[in-house]
C-alpha cells in the first residue's frame, strides 16, 4: 500500500506525465499541420476549392482505433465515400486530446471544411463559435441541402428545440438516439465469478462494494480493484453518476424539487470525497485514476488487475467478457445496481443521456468554400439509405434483411477475425460511437448479444435519474459566454480539490475552503443561468 508520505510525489508524477503527453501531442499535431492532412484511401492530392477531397476533423473512436490507425483504414469511412461521391481527407488527433488539438487548430487558422466535435463545450457556446467565424450558422444549408434531417427535425420538434441554440442558430449535423432505450448503456460492472468463489453478492450498498473491493484486492489480488475513466477529465468515468450519487449528488449541474443545483458544493461531494479518501488510502482504487483512459481500462479488466469498473454494456462486457473467457472460460462480468447507502433505496442518480448531448455533431467551416457539398454529404446520413449503413453497415455484408428487419451477419456478431461485437461494429458502422446520423434501437437489440448487457440495461435504468437530469439547454451567446468564462475555473477548483484530497494530499477540512473558492467564482450566477435556460426550454 502507497503510504501518505509518498502521495504528493505521486502526484507531481501524474502532473509531469500528463504535461509531457500534451507537449508531445501537440508537437505532432503541429507537424501534421505541417506535413498536411492525411488522406482517406484512393485520395489524390489536390485542395478542395480545386476538386480536391473534403478535409475532416475527428477523433477515432477507441474500439476502432484498436484495430485501425487511422480513418482511411476502416470499412465504415471507405463505404461513405463511395456511396456519397465524396472524397475525404481525415485529420486526425492524437487518442484523448481532441479539446487540446482542436485549440491548436482553431488557433492555426487552418481550418478543415468538417468537424467533428462537440461544439456545445466550446467558450461561449455555439453562437459565440458562429460569430467568432469559425463555424457556419447552418438554418439556410439545412433549409435548401438536407431535405432528410430538415424532415427529421419537423417531425420531432422535442429534438429540434434541443439541436438550436437559444438564439434558434443550427450549428451541427447531429447525433441523435432515435429511441429511449437507447439512453442508458452505462454503469457498474463486476467480476461475478470473482464475487460467487469469494462467497459474496452483487453489491448494493457502499458497504457491500468495500466488502468486496478489499476481498479483489486481498484474495484475489488485484492491484486496482475499482477502475474508471481519469480522461478526459479528472473522475470521467463517475459523471454518470456512480459513488456520487449515493450521497445524494450529482457530479455536475442536476434538478432536484425543480431548482438546479450543483453537486460539488453539496455537503454529499464532501461525503464522497471522503469514502474515495478512504478507499484510496487502502488501495481500493486504481492509483491512476487521474490518467485511465480506455486502453489502460480495457487492460485493467482483462487482465485480472481489475475486478471492478464503470462502463458500458457494449464496449465494456460485450469486450471484456469474450476475451477474458479464451483464457478462463468461467470469467463472468456482471452489472451492478448504482451504488446506494442503505439497503432497498432506490439510486437517486445513474447514467442517462437525452436524445441529442453534442456528442458526434459535425459543423461545417465558416471558411469551407464547399459547404454545399460538405452539407449534402452530411445529410446523407439521416436518409432512409444513409440510416441503414450508418447503423448495419452494407446488406449483404454485415447484415442481411429478414422479414424487414435488418440484421447482423457474423462478420459482426461471430467475427472470423475474432473480433469483438463493439470491434466489429465500429470497423463497418457507426451505430455504437455517434456521428451524424439517427441511431437505431435494433442495433442494441442485437449488439447486447450476452444476458449480462440485456440484464445491464435493465439493472442500470432502474434509477430516478430522469427526475433529476437536465436536458440539453439552449442558451444564448450572452449567457454561454458567461456559463463558460464561470465554469472554466470552476471545474479546475473541483478537479484540484477532488484529486488532491483523495489522494490525501490535503486532508479533508479542506473541501469547506474549496467550496467557499467555488462561490466566489460565481457558481451561483451559473446556476441562475441554468435556471434560466431551464425555464425557457419548458416552455418551448
Amino acid at each position: 500500500m502507497t503510504t501518505k508520505a509518498s502521495l504528493p510525489a505521486i502526484a507531481r508524477l501524474l502532473i509531469v506525465a500528463a504535461s509531457l503527453l500534451l507537449l508531445a501531442a501537440c508537437s505532432r499535431w503541429h507537424a501534421g499541420l505541417a506535413a498536411g492532412t492525411t488522406a482517406a484511401a484512393g485520395d489524390a492530392a489536390g485542395s478542395p476549392a480545386a476538386g480536391g477531397p473534403l478535409t475532416y476533423w475527428a477523433e477515432l473512436n477507441g474500439n476502432a482505433a484498436n484495430i485501425k490507425a487511422t480513418f482511411r483504414e476502416v470499412p465504415f469511412f471507405q463505404e461513405w465515400q463511395r456511396r456519397t461521391g465524396v472524397r475525404l481527407s481525415f485529420i486526425q488527433p492524437p487518442a484523448n486530446q481532441a479539446k487540446e488539438s482542436m485549440n491548436v487548430l482553431l488557433a492555426s487558422g487552418e481550418l478543415p471544411d468538417m468537424m467533428e466535435f462537440e461544439w456545445d463545450s466550446y467558450p461561449g457556446g455555439p453562437d459565440k463559435a458562429i460569430a467568432d467565424g469559425y463555424i457556419l450558422r447552418l438554418n439556410d444549408l439545412i433549409d435548401r441541402y438536407a431535405p432528410n434531417l430538415k424532415q427529421y427535425l419537423r417531425d420531432h420538434p422535442d429534438v429540434d428545440r434541443q439541436v438550436k441554440t437559444g438564439s434558434g442558430n443550427y450549428y451541427v449535423f447531429p447525433f441523435i438516439r432515435g429511441d429511449e432505450r437507447l439512453l442508458t448503456y452505462q454503469g457498474p460492472i463486476i467480476r461475478k465469478d470473482w464475487l460467487d468463489e469469494l462467497g459474496l453478492p452483487v453489491p448494493e450498498t457502499i458497504d457491500e462494494w468495500h466488502t468486496a473491493l478489499k476481498a479483489f484486492k486481498e484474495r484475489k489480488g488485484a492491484k486496482a480493484p475499482l477502475t474508471f475513466l481519469g480522461v478526459p477529465d479528472p473522475l470521467f468515468g463517475l459523471e454518470g453518476g456512480a459513488f456520487i450519487g449515493a450521497f445524494g449528488v450529482g457530479s455536475g449541474f442536476y434538478v432536484d424539487g425543480g431548482r438546479v443545483k450543483f453537486g460539488p458544493i453539496e455537503p454529499g461531494y464532501r461525503q464522497f470525497l471522503d469514502l474515495f479518501r478512504r478507499w484510496y488510502a487502502e488501495g481500493l482504487i486504481d492509483p491512476n485514476i487521474a490518467t485511465v483512459d480506455t486502453r489502460t481500462m480495457d487492460a485493467n479488466m482483462i487482465s485480472g488487475r481489475s475486478g471492478a469498473s464503470i462502463w458500458n454494456a457494449g464496449a465494456g462486457i460485450g469486450t471484456w467478457q469474450p476475451l477474458v473467457q479464451e483464457r478462463d472460460p468461467g470469467a463472468r462480468f456482471a452489472p451492478a445496481p448504482y451504488p446506494v447507502l442503505n439497503k432497498g433505496e432506490r439510486p437517486k442518480f445513474g447514467q442517462r443521456s437525452s436524445a441529442y448531448v453534442g456528442t458526434g455533431g459535425v459543423a461545417i467551416s465558416a471558411r469551407s468554400p464547399n459547404a454545399e457539398k460538405a452539407a449534402r454529404m452530411l445529410d446523407y446520413g439521416y436518409s432512409p439509405e444513409g440510416h441503414l449503413l450508418f447503423n448495419f453497415g452494407v446488406e449483404g455484408q454485415s447484415y442481411v434483411m429478414k422479414d424487414g428487419y435488418p440484421t447482423y451477419t457474423d462478420l459482426i456478431l461471430h467475427n472470423p477475425d475474432k473480433l469483438a461485437p463493439s470491434q466489429a461494429l465500429a470497423m463497418y458502422t457507426r451505430a455504437s460511437y455517434f456521428g451524424p446520423f439517427v441511431q437505431d434501437v435494433r442495433y442494441l437489440e442485437q449488439y447486447y448479444v450476452l444476458p449480462e448487457q440485456k440484464e445491464a440495461a435493465r439493472i442500470w435504468s432502474d434509477t430516478d435519474a430522469a427526475l433529476h437530469q437536465l436536458p440539453p439547454l439552449p442558451m444564448t451567446e450572452q449567457e454561454s459566454v458567461q456559463l463558460s468564462a464561470i465554469m472554466q475555473d470552476v471545474k479546475s477548483v473541483v478537479d484540484e480539490m477532488s484529486l488532491k484530497i483523495i489522494f490525501g494530499i490535503e486532508p479533508l477540512d479542506s473541501y469547506d475552503d474549496y467550496v467557499a473558492e467555488i462561490r466566489s467564482l460565481g457558481i451561483e450566477r451559473a446556476i441562475a443561468i441554468q435556471e434560466t435556460a431551464l425555464e425557457r426550454y419548458n416552455k418551448q
